[in-house]
């Protein structure tokens, strides 16, 4: 995986609409610039993502691909326009069923495989798994990934060559640590929960993967746009997919002043944090356009200064043992 990877959700129309030739001129940029890792899901955009995805990379073998199983898209023929559901601006005439079975992991790996037209998918995560999002089904849930066959599915794809790994796509960490007990993951991709915001993942998690040589994969960087956009412009801030509360804007204002002493661009920051510590091997921010993917590669070389970093410690911003960048030469 390339250290900056292409999250492709807004590639199915998260939140508003974008055309076929920009979600490809966003895919071409990406690929043009040694973005080698691109991940995408059933769930986004119900079969758009993965179809545009697909369209990119075909032909190609030297990029990573991961989409997910634990939704099952089945017929909607209600659907007649682009109206948003569940955040997506989609018309593809689908609508996801949680299926966490091995029939249920099978079906949608095989319907990936259809929609990306590709013979072959590298990773597979399980997708949003765990107690905040399924509430009181979520037993019910864990019982098909473990007791129903959803994990051995798994484990069949990879050990039959199908697959070059399996792991979890949540934004919870108390799932994975139960998780990593009942299989052989590859890597977890962690959404939201090791940003600058939060570093709850350096407790347990992480010294578990490390201990099973478990890679983590950075989803959501920016805490779902607080850290991209910050506190400062005329939009309302967002934070885990909501209106950001007034302990989490009160830091990042703390944050944007250590970064205007600094002359530290706050997104930069973000990025090259989470990509600081040993056991991530890539951050996967949402990207649509072109100049957003110039954008982005720009703060992740970006030059940020120790002294940067040593004051936000100082301040207790982020946690003492929290691994830092190290200086980029000018």
């Amino acid at each position: 995986m390339s250290e900056i990877g292409l999250g492709a959700a807004p590639l199915g129309n998260l939140y508003q609409p974008i055309s076929e030739a920009d979600a490809q001129a966003t895919l071409a940029s990406a690929l043009a610039a040694d973005v080698t890792y691109v991940d995408c899901a059933p769930y986004y955009g119900f079969g758009l993502c993965e179809r545009r995805v697909g369209d990119a990379l075909r032909g190609r073998d030297d990029v990573v691909i991961s989409t997910k199983v634990g939704r099952v898209l089945v017929a909607a023929p209600e659907v007649v326009d682009d109206r948003e559901r569940h955040g997506f601006r989609s018309s593809m005439p689908f609508s996801p069923i949680f299926d966490y079975s091995y029939d249920g992991v099978m079906r949608s790996w095989e319907a990936s495989l259809q929609r990306l037209g590709l013979a072959r998918i590298n990773v597979l995560y399980v997708h949003d798994i765990g107690s905040i999002t399924h509430g009181d089904a979520h037993q019910q849930r864990m019982m098909e990934l473990t007791k129903r066959g959803g994990l051995r599915a798994l484990e069949v794809l990879r050990s039959e060559g199908q697959i070059d790994g399996f792991g979890l796509g949540v934004n919870e960490i108390d799932v994975c640590l139960t998780l990593l007990r009942e299989a052989d993951l590859d890597v977890i991709l962690l959404a939201g929960r090791y940003t600058l915001l939060e570093q709850g993942a350096m407790d347990e998690l992480m010294p578990e993967c490390a201990r099973r040589g478990v890679s983590l994969v950075i989803g959501g960087p920016y805490n779902s746009g607080i850290l991209a956009t910050g506190t400062r412009g005329a939009h309302t801030p967002r934070f885990n997919y909501e209106h950001a509360p007034d302990d989490v804007i009160q830091k990042v204002r703390r944050l944007e002043d250590v970064c205007e002493r600094h002359r530290v661009a706050l997104p930069a920051a973000a990025l090259q944090f989470a990509l600081a510590h040993p056991q991530v091997a890539s951050v996967i921010p949402g990207l649509c356009g072109p100049a957003q993917v110039e954008q982005t590669l720009e703060l992740y070389r970006a030059r940020i200064p120790d002294a940067f970093w040593n004051e936000l410690k100082s301040q207790r911003l982020i946690r003492d043992n929290a691994p830092v960048p190290e200086s980029k030469s000018s």
